[in-house]
């Protein structure tokens, strides 16, 4: 039986960042949980993060992040360093998690096989229901004069009519 948990979405806009998540864990064909939370502040409020996959392997990666940006005081720097210790690491390989971390400037899609990815246009997703809500996030960013944490809820929410993976059940960090 496969798990599948929660749909993660970000969206970058005049100066601010949202990240939502929803809260739906699936196993199989039945919904176990409804407000699973992986969408948070971390390094002082400076920076928010969400992942998707398994909540041991994201608070893992979630907390190596954050050691790796005090470290570093810059979210580039500090996402590259996390990529090749995921990547090169034994045990961390093993994780099956993937992280969105971002500030106002900047926002990256985080993988175990090293990817650090800055999307173009402001709007990254990940999760079981990531492409269904990266597409209203991206048609509501041309198409509207919504703000980054409006257009986060609006585009989860057209996910979660979508997939079934997704649910209403949402959580919205915005900085600043």
């Amino acid at each position: 039986m496969k798990i599948r948990s929660t749909t993660i979405l970000a969206v970058r806009r005049d100066g601010k960042l949202a990240i939502a998540g929803d809260g739906q864990v699936t196993l199989d064909k039945t919904i176990v949980k409804h407000g699973a939370r992986k969408v948070r502040k971390i390094a002082s409020g400076k920076v928010l993060a969400g992942f998707a996959g398994s909540a041991a392997d994201g608070i893992t990666l979630l907390e190596k992040f954050e050691s790796k940006f005090g470290e570093y005081k810059d979210l580039t720097r500090a996402a590259v360093e996390l990529a090749k210790d995921w990547r090169q690491d034994r045990a961390l390989r093993r994780l099956e998690a993937l992280l969105i971390v971002g500030n106002v400037e900047h926002l990256f899609i985080l993988s175990g096989t090293g990817d650090v990815i800055e999307p173009d246009e402001g709007v990254a997703a990940i999760g079981s229901g990531g492409p269904y809500a990266q597409a209203a996030a991206a048609a509501l960013l041309r198409n509207s004069s919504l703000g980054a944490e409006d257009i986060a809820r609006k585009a989860l929410e057209i996910a979660g009519e979508i997939c079934i993976y997704t649910n209403d059940d949402i959580v919205v960090e915005t900085l600043p």
